[in-house]
């Protein structure tokens, strides 16, 4: 679950992201439960080390970490994002998430091969979905520009790539492009990993709540294309 094709980005220099993790690491280690954290490794599927604070109190923590802090500029969030994620265990790449959740209005459509890299390293759904629907869907949504980059990524052979690319309009509703939504469903209609099944019946379960028809015909029309659970996921709510 380490792999990625890129090399790591340089690290910008960043007094923010400095005097973050300093609080961050202190903080953090200081709530560590070690028999927890062997409880989350395992149901994580073993992907990284974790520290043991589950997320209530990990927020609560991570409030208090950023108390007081000024609003990051783009070299800020590459900074915290990159360095967060070169430390072992995973609570600080969930920070790192989280921070990029709330900022990635601060960041432009530059910052998306940070994304990328973020995505394929150390890549289980638990930050790439997030990293998908609430970082890349951001900067898409405001640059489209970057459709030509989804529409690469799409076909890409990282397989946590091509889920990006199939839930990056989560949440978009009524600006979701539907036409490129069914398009991407379609060409990855055959692939044979779960992880991209399900995301391509929650993506269209998720454009449900916008538009029930127009999933429900694309779904009857497509629908010996698609696996079953695919299929299951998308009519979950609408019926067939």
């Amino acid at each position: 679950m380490t792999v990625t094709g890129a090399a790591p980005p340089n690290v910008p220099r960043s007094a923010l992201a400095d005097a973050v993790l300093e609080r961050l690491t202190a903080t953090y280690a200081a709530a560590a439960d070690a028999d927890r954290a062997v409880a989350m490794r395992a149901y994580m599927k073993d992907v990284a080390p974790f520290l043991g604070i589950p997320t209530p109190a990990r927020r609560a923590l991570s409030r208090t970490v950023l108390a007081g802090t000024p609003r990051p500029d783009e070299e800020d969030c590459t900074a915290i994002a990159l360095r967060c994620w070169w430390l072992p265990e995973r609570e600080y790449q969930y920070f790192a998430v989280d921070y990029l959740r709330r900022h990635t209005a601060r960041c432009s459509s530059a910052f998306l091969p940070v994304a990328r890299y973020l995505l394929t390293t150390v890549p289980w759904w638990d930050t790439v979905d997030l990293l998908a629907a609430h970082v890349v869907g951001a900067l898409v949504a405001a640059d489209p520009g970057l459709t030509a980059d989804m529409d690469a990524w799409i076909t890409d052979d990282h397989l946590w790539v091509a889920r990006t690319a199939l839930l990056h309009q989560l949440g978009h509703k009524e600006r979701t492009d539907a036409d490129r939504l069914f398009a991407y469903c379609l060409l990855q209609s055959g692939h044979p990993d779960f992880f991209i099944r399900k995301a391509i019946g929650w993506a269209l379960r998720e454009y449900a709540k916008t538009d029930p028809e127009a999933v429900r015909s694309f779904v009857a029309r497509e629908r010996g294309r698609f696996a079953p659970l695919t299929v299951r996921e998308a009519l979950k709510n609408i019926g067939s």
